[in-house]
């Protein structure tokens, strides 16, 4: 157990913008941060950050809360391993119990796959520095590479003893189920026999966005032509090699800080880069770049610069992940290096001055590159020639801005000496045969399936009472300790029973004025969480004269917590459309408050007494004494009356 002292201390330390920066890239909206969902695949912002309260709302998918909920919601932590998480982030001391054999047996599979593989991470390491092995053949091989000490313990680099199985043993004998050890594909089980499956290689632990192991990459030391020269984890519940980059853990700062990442292909390019000093490098680790993989870079930037080796072989192949790259709505440069080079080596044997400058010269925009690649492949073949316009063409198209897709137009235009109206025609016709290939589709998939009747939509009734209690948990969130003068229409009836309204004035703070005035009407709640957070609320108000959102936040159940994220993250909502710069100003809330807190409670009154109306009308149906009737309807024309003072106060208030 971790001491309620020592959680305190992490989030009195923590920065919710600083942790969450880290996984996206946010930019400053007013006092707050936006940035794009890292839960769903979006091209405009939805998510924001509130460092002054020290939470944060996605739009588009409704999750929200404090930094602990985002490292639970991202990282799928647990709730003691997100306090670790930020406990070592920012230095804070934790108490950790050692988890014992009965405490790893009970932990759920999902948390017990990354333990074994944080687990395999470490035992790769150690053999590669402590054992005889290790240090002749593993640490022998990354030292040819150039790679320092300090570089193998930063990226965790290990050794696999070329022993059947040295690590399956171990693990058991440290008290890891078999199961596990199959199910990250550390092991390979055949009847009664177990193997190492990375016996004999040199390891390349492959980690998340916040540094949890996932899965490992191997590579073979000898010259066995019947082994693969590299072999990674297969695919588990942890590890989906389509949705992770190589080295993102530890280029994730620099990429957004530099705002542009470089996309290599291979483990030892981005060892190498950042062993020379450039940090903002990821890979993708020999696989077909994926979307989910730039939807990864994208959160942190829009800039990617691919680089390619100097041999050209495959390059054109490899262009298809420029197309991908493009419909992300991302911006792409290419760098090549000269012919026999590769990331690895031209790091390697330059200094950081040499390679910053050589990057920055020799990164081309994507439609240039294209152009010069195929030009020289086309040389003074027309038909090949055409072949490249429409190539071309086809990568603009990708292209989701079409300010973007004009300007690349101009530029390809430019470059090929063609009319832009022809390269205009040719956009045009590639755009209308996707949407008429969408539309068949569509329309395929609408034969194949069974038509049934549609339902007449049925329309979601609000919940009025509902709406009125989130308001005032947002009155009381929002301006609880304001003092505001409110006034009160005292009612009053002369000789003639005419009715009439005498204004009164007095001053009192929000929470006060709410908590009387519900008192008096002896209201309750009707929704639980409502109900617990407004006494929650009303009791610290009442003993502390104060209320800290982001303590209140952090002390409370998740899904609390959330509730009350998404109510104070209602106020920030309109900053993520920029309706300022667009000349639509947003009127401020606490301008008017008085009228606000009551116009809320004379409706959440009126609410309840149509409600009683409803009953009352129900019960007479039910009722056969002609007194009892009798009564119920004088109840309903008194509660008419109460209704109808209220909508005179409202009326009047409003």
């Amino acid at each position: 157990m971790i001491s309620r002292t020592t959680i305190d201390n992490v989030f009195e330390t923590a920065r919710v913008e600083e942790v969450i920066g880290d996984f996206v890239h946010l930019k400053k909206s007013g006092s707050n941060f936006k940035g794009l969902s890292p839960f769903s695949d979006e091209r405009t912002p939805s998510f924001m950050v509130s460092p002054v309260k020290q939470i944060w709302k996605d739009f588009s998918s409704g999750k929200g809360g404090n930094v602990v909920s985002f490292l639970m919601e991202h990282e799928h932590f647990t709730y003691p391993e997100a306090i670790k998480y930020l406990a070592k982030k920012y230095g804070v001391e934790i108490e950790e119990t050692e988890q014992t054999d009965e405490q790893k047996e009970q932990a759920n599979e999902r948390e017990s796959l990354y333990l074994v593989s944080e687990f395999a991470k470490d035992y790769f390491h150690k053999t590669l520095l402590e054992t005889e092995q290790g240090k002749a053949i593993g640490k022998t091989y990354f030292k040819e590479r150039g790679f320092t000490d300090a570089t193998i313990k930063k990226f965790s680099l290990g050794y696999s003893p070329d022993s059947w199985s040295a690590f399956t043993d171990e693990a058991l004998k440290g008290g890891y189920q078999l199961s596990f050890l199959e199910k990250t594909g550390l092991t390979i089980v055949k009847g009664d026999k177990k193997f190492d499956r990375f016996k004999g290689r040199v390891m390349f632990p492959i980690l998340s966005m916040s540094g949890r192991t996932l899965g490992f990459g191997g590579r073979i030391l000898t010259s066995d032509k019947k082994a693969a020269k590299y072999l990674n984890s297969p695919e588990s519940d942890i590890y989906h090699k389509s949705k992770v980059l190589y080295g993102i853990y530890h280029a994730k700062q620099s990429i957004a800080k530099e705002d542009n990442c470089y996309l290599v292909e291979g483990y030892t390019d981005v060892i190498q880069f950042h062993q020379t000093g450039i940090e903002n490098v990821v890979s993708s680790s020999g696989t077909a770049l994926t979307p989910e993989q730039i939807r990864l870079i994208n959160r942190l930037s829009k800039n990617i610069t691919v680089l390619f080796d100097g041999d050209a072989a495959g390059l054109r192949a490899s262009l298809r992940g420029i197309d991908l790259i493009l419909e992300q709505g991302m911006n792409v440069k290419i760098c090549t290096f000269p012919e026999g080079e590769d990331p690895d080596s031209f790091a390697k044997s330059h200094s950081l001055e040499d390679l910053t400058l050589y990057l920055e010269e020799q990164a081309q925009d994507f439609i240039a590159f294209k152009a010069s690649l195929l030009a020289k492949e086309a040389e003074n073949n027309p038909i090949k020639k055409a072949d490249t316009i429409r190539d071309m063409v086809v990568s603009i198209s990708k292209i989701p801005d079409a300010i973007k897709q004009e300007v690349y137009i101009k530029e390809c235009s430019r470059i090929m000496d063609i009319s832009e109206t022809v390269l205009f025609n040719t956009l045009a016709q590639l755009l209308q045969k996707e949407r008429r290939d969408a539309g068949k589709k569509t329309t395929q998939q609408q034969e194949t399936m069974q038509v049934i009747p549609a339902e007449p939509e049925k329309v979601a009734k609000i919940d009025v009472q509902f709406e009125l209690e989130r308001k005032i948990i947002e009155l009381l969130l929002l301006y609880g300790t304001l003092e505001e003068e409110f006034e009160d229409l005292i009612l009053e009836t002369n000789e003639e029973g005419e009715i009439s309204f005498t204004p009164e004035k007095s001053n009192a703070k929000v929470f006060e004025k709410i908590y009387l005035d519900l008192q008096d009407d002896e209201v309750e709640f009707t929704n639980t969480d409502f109900k617990e957070l407004y006494f929650e609320i009303i009791n610290r108000l009442n003993q502390q004269q104060d209320l800290k959102v982001e303590t209140l936040v952090n002390q409370l159940e998740p899904h609390k917590a959330e509730a009350v994220t998404d109510i104070l993250m209602q106020e920030e909502k309109y900053q993520l459309h920029d309706w300022e710069r667009k000349e639509i100003f947003v009127k401020e809330k606490d301008k008017s408050v008085s009228q606000i807190v009551s116009e809320t409670i004379l409706n959440l009154r009126r609410e309840l007494v149509a409600k009683k109306i409803s009953e009352l009308s129900s019960e007479i149906e039910q009722q056969t004494q002609a007194a009892e009737k009798e009564n119920s309807l004088q109840d309903i024309v008194d509660y008419l009356t109460l209704k109808k003072i209220l909508s005179e106060k409202l009326r009047r208030v409003l």
